[in-house]
């Protein structure tokens, strides 16, 4: 997999350097982007699966340089370039001649659909919380619709969409997606429960033009509300958009109940309530549960064409992410 996933030399220097000056810190720690694992996805493509708005489909990686919408780059000034595209503030730093290239509107738009609530901040074993853990996929997810200069949002939500940061593709922008995923992780939690159901169902009646969109969460809200979740998610398919369910959680804990055998005091993190139980009495049949929920629901994703992915907070997000992308990459 290695060579399918590599994009060159992981400890190049002036690709750090440039991606830290991209971004406007200098010499500053790069929280949800390691550029290491961004070096690594500069050859990854993502591609969808279903028709969305744009010119092309499957590979969405087209800058259609014209001279319209958002500056993209510099080019060397050549006989017969309009004089009026000329930029006479470089000229006047260089004493040479660049034109000014734009791009297009991008053929794809994504928008990363975060759940920020209450219970994405429970840690278990692992070293990140779900919350930190999505925010790493999302950065990465971000940055690598940047580089194949595709528009990129955010939307974060617990009860309700909380901020939504419109799709762009130009590299300042990618700042501004970083620096909201940031502020997320210092607003401390909220007392809002979990309404994905909500969330998604104003999601789809905001987005207008066909998209793909990406979910995360760990699916903790209401069980009676489960169905109206999927029902939201099967709204946005029928919209025209291209779905992508990541299920977040702490597998150890969440999925197989490996708490010390002794009576234990567990409170709810969206609601405070309170539960007395000795876990090894429950275990067998929370497993049962846990693996019945998740494979029904990735069923009923399946039977509607939505992605859904299992994902373990002990697993490196960059091998998330990595090895998902090397298997959408083989989709046509």
């Amino acid at each position: 997999m290695e060579q399918c996933l590599a994009g060159g030399d992981l400890n190049n220097s002036s690709f750090i350097n440039s991606l830290a000056t991209l971004l406007s810190i200098p010499d500053a720690p790069l929280r949800y982007l390691d550029p290491l694992v961004v070096s690594r996805l500069k050859n990854m493509e993502l591609r969808a699966r279903l028709i969305v708005e744009g010119f092309i489909t499957g590979l969405h990686r087209s800058p259609y340089h014209g001279f319209s919408v958002e500056f993209a780059e510099h080019r060397p000034y050549n006989p017969g370039d309009e004089l009026r595209h000329v930029d006479w503030k470089v000229y006047a730093k260089t004493d040479r001649h660049y034109v000014k290239q734009y791009e297009e509107e991008t053929n794809l738009r994504n928008y990363i659909v975060l759940d920020t609530s209450p219970s994405m901040r429970y840690k278990g074993e692992g070293d990140l919380s779900k919350l930190e853990y999505a925010s790493y996929l999302a950065a990465g997810l971000h940055a690598l619709m940047v580089r194949q200069r595709d528009a990129t949002g955010l939307i974060t939500f617990d009860s309700k969409i909380q901020k939504l940061i419109p799709p762009r593709s130009t590299p300042g922008h990618l700042r501004t997606l970083l620096s909201a995923l940031e502020g997320v992780a210092e607003a401390g939690p909220t007392d809002e429960r979990t309404s994905g159901a909500t969330a998604l169902s104003e999601v789809a009646e905001r987005i207008q033009r066909r998209s793909l969109v990406v979910m995360m969460t760990d699916l903790f809200e209401n069980v009676s509300r489960h169905d109206d979740l999927l029902k939201a998610l099967r709204h946005l398919r029928h919209r025209g958009h291209e779905v992508l369910l990541f299920h977040i959680l702490e597998h150890e804990t969440e999925r197989k109940f490996k708490f010390p055998n002794a009576p234990m005091v567990f409170q709810d993190m969206e609601t405070g309530e309170s539960l007395s139980v000795e876990p090894a009495q429950l275990r067998e049949n929370y497993e049962a549960a846990a693996r019945h929920f998740s494979e029904r629901f990735r069923r009923q994703c399946l039977e509607h064409n939505i992605d859904f992915l299992e994902v373990d907070t002990a697993t490196p997000y960059d091998t998330t992410l990595l090895s998902y992308l090397n298997r959408r990459s083989t989709l046509r």
